[in-house]
């Protein structure tokens, strides 16, 4: 049986079954890091499509544009998380069950480790040798702590924009894929030359993995970690709706 009185994110139904759930997020995940990365191999590789190959502003929009896409097609199965910093976000605020939180984890990963090997198979061995299956790593002159600090920051702003618009019922359903999708292909657009705008671990440890390269890989599981639960923090402290006070 449902518990209809606990909703999660995009009025998802937070007693679902877990299996069904899970699927749905390492289905997301998956489809979120093959469109994204596929088109950042591509760029870096310089392959042309109909016309002049990929560039920056491409990336940015595919993950973006797919972002869009999902939230508005697996919001109301899983809450569309699709990134590991949303999940702990939400559950250090008690909003997202604990218990769901290693079968959440699992199924991002899972996803975008697929979805990194999904790449390799479609471009080739030049997409790992040359393009490391478009991981993210900390720009020339970039160190660590300031590629933290970015990932953090960028994360920061990506959660705080889910956690307002697929929370509070006011926000119109048809505005929430938008808000989101917007929101993640402005992050990238910011901080791609700085980090890579990763702003997700799923989407940063799947290319790592099958590319066996690991850079800086602390920074891209821990920032964006600390980002999602600041934002969802203040979210749920200061920024949602208060009940109004009894006289």
């Amino acid at each position: 049986m449902v518990d209809t009185s606990k909703r999660g994110l995009y009025g998802s139904e937070l007693g679902a079954n877990r299996a069904r759930t899970a699927m749905a997020e390492a289905v997301g995940t998956f489809m979120l890091v093959f469109a994204g990365t596929a088109v950042a191999t591509a760029a870096a590789l310089a392959l042309p499509i109909a016309g002049a190959p990929y560039h920056s502003l491409a990336v940015a929009l595919a993950f973006g544009l797919i972002l869009t896409a999902l939230v508005s097609a697996l919001g109301p199965v899983s809450g569309a998380h699709l990134n590991p910093a949303v999940t702990l976000g939400l559950a250090s605020t008690g909003k997202f069950p604990w218990h769901y939180v290693p079968a959440y984890l699992g199924a991002q990963v899972g996803g975008a480790i697929l979805a990194s090997g999904t790449v390799w198979l479609a471009f080739g061995h030049h997409a790992r040798d040359k393009a490391a299956l478009a991981a993210t790593f900390p720009g020339a002159g970039t160190s660590d702590w300031q590629a933290f600090l970015v990932e953090a920051v960028l994360t920061f702003m990506l959660v705080l924009i889910v956690v307002s618009v697929a929370t509070y019922d006011r926000v119109p359903a048809a505005a929430a894929g938008p808000a989101v999708g917007f929101t993640l292909a402005a992050a990238i657009l910011a901080g791609g030359p700085v980090t890579g705008g990763a702003v997700n671990p799923a989407r940063a440890l799947g290319p790592m993995i099958m590319a066996g390269t690991f850079t800086s890989a602390w920074v891209y599981m821990v920032a964006p970690v600390v980002g999602g639960i600041l934002a969802a923090w203040l979210y749920d402290r200061f920024l949602a709706e208060a009940d109004t006070p009894k006289s």
